[in-house]
């Protein structure tokens, strides 16, 4: 009698159809909403072009701290006014923080939908930006920042991304900043960045039951005071790649652990291959049954889990793997992990693997695609990366007929295990010569 059961194979993918888009201009900005008749909740989220992008070198954070700073009150009401006010909707501010955009967003029931809109724009417009309140935010940000970053893993992801795209661009450095640039900003780098970012018009993205909605007055409540037009949009960066592998060493004394983290740069959100190589990227190492998790955690045992996948935003992309391994196997997985993804990137994928990847991605659609939330996050992927209207209506089909000629050309051409640079944040007088002896690439000892 056998213990090992034989895995299931993928079943079919549930049918999905995403809501009608509509898209209007109203008093100086862009609305842009999804239909769902009957639902009674409304998500309204506004959209900015204030992703961390944009904030200048050096700066980094500023965002994270505005995040926080909307919700000490406004220039009509003090802290408690305003919370009491947004609480008596049933409702609170969610604010949220990409490399492309800034986001604020209510949901609540349909009839109270116009009354939360404005509020949100008052936060967003006329935020109180006290100067102790701006402190106090901008210090637990810090302190929040070195919590983290005394834990394995932010450290090498910083020394991956300042390798990928180099520490004199805003994107070689980490999204919500470190502790040092968070706790060095100053109640004027907060104020200028609020005035020249927040006050544009923007997008107001709406789901919900459109027939009970009045587009063109919440647009306007949206877009009250403000002004200016579109930001200016920097294209693509180059996908620079570098010659050679080499190694990062991260000293983490006395760690009885390794923190890996592979990366190499790869094509920006809206690039034409995008539903073949994040398929490519599913099978490789994007999902549990993925052939990175399986080698080094279930052949091995080298990891509790392993994930690698393509990432990507509007001007700019990666491939990344992450995992944690015990120290004293710590080269053997690295080695593992680059054969596996020099493997995948020379043979394709199976048709056997792309139909679990294919069932799967497609298949949580239906799931990930059911509440207001879930449909204005999806709107803001069309207005962020300038995707069509019809984009999340075609995306099951597209994954459902990609075959393996196509997903095995966008491995081939989209992972290059070559130009991999490795991060291991571990015990280096234990695991250097062990890292040097794999031959892999050069060590270099990295700091942060």
């Amino acid at each position: 009698m056998s213990l090992i059961a034989e895995r299931p194979g993928p079943g079919v993918a549930r049918p999905y159809r995403f809501p009608t888009v509509t898209r209007r201009t109203v008093a100086g900005g862009e609305v842009v909403a999804a239909h769902l008749p009957g639902q009674n909740l409304a998500v309204a989220l506004l959209l900015l072009d204030a992703g961390a992008g944009r904030e200048p070198l050096g700066r980094e954070g500023l965002g994270g701290v505005i995040a926080k700073a909307v919700e000490e009150g406004t220039a009509q009401r003090d802290a408690t006014a305003y919370a009491l006010a947004i609480e008596a909707l049933g409702t609170e501010l969610v604010t949220g923080l990409d490399w492309d955009s800034f986001q604020v967003s209510v949901q609540v029931p349909v009839d109270r939908l116009s009354a939360a809109v404005e509020l949100l724009a008052e936060a967003v417009r006329t935020p109180r930006l006290d100067p102790a309140d701006i402190l106090r935010v901008r210090d637990d940000e810090a302190t929040a920042l070195r919590m983290d970053w005394a834990n394995p893993g932010p450290r090498a992801d910083a020394v991956l991304r300042a390798d990928l795209y180099g520490a004199d661009v805003r994107h070689g450095r980490p999204m919500y900043g470190d502790p040092d640039s968070v706790a060095g900003l100053e109640v004027d780098d907060v104020r200028v960045f609020h005035s020249e970012w927040f006050l544009r018009p923007g997008t107001l993205v709406v789901a919900g039951d459109l027939e009970r909605i009045d587009l063109d007055a919440l647009g306007a409540a949206a877009f009250a005071g403000a002004g200016g037009g579109p930001a200016l949009q920097e294209g693509p960066v180059p996908v620079t790649l570098r010659e050679g592998r080499r190694i990062l060493l991260v000293d983490r004394p006395g760690s009885v652990q390794s923190t890996l983290r592979l990366g190499h740069p790869a094509p920006h959100r809206a690039h034409p291959d995008h539903v073949p190589t994040s398929l490519a990227g599913t099978v490789l190492g994007g999902a549990f049954t993925s052939r990175l998790n399986h080698l080094i955690r279930e052949v091995h045992g080298y990891t509790y889990g392993i994930r690698g996948d393509f990432g990507a935003s509007r001007r700019f992309g990666r491939f990344a793997v992450a995992s944690g391994v015990q120290t004293a196997v710590t080269a053997p997985a690295l080695v593992e992990a680059v054969g596996e993804i020099a493997r995948t990137q020379v043979t394709g994928v199976t048709e056997e693997e792309l139909a679990v990847a294919r069932s799967w991605r497609a298949g949580q659609l239906s799931v990930e695609l059911q509440s207001p939330r879930a449909i204005a996050s999806a709107l803001t992927t069309l207005v962020v990366h300038g995707l069509p209207d019809d984009y999340h209506a075609r995306l099951r089909e597209s994954l459902l007929s990609a075959d393996v000629e196509q997903v095995s050309a966008a491995a081939a051409a989209h992972l290059r295990p070559e130009a991999l640079t490795l991060v291991v944040e571990g015990d280096a007088a234990v695991i250097r010569d062990e890292l040097v002896a794999t031959g892999l690439g050069e060590v270099v000892d990295a700091t942060v």
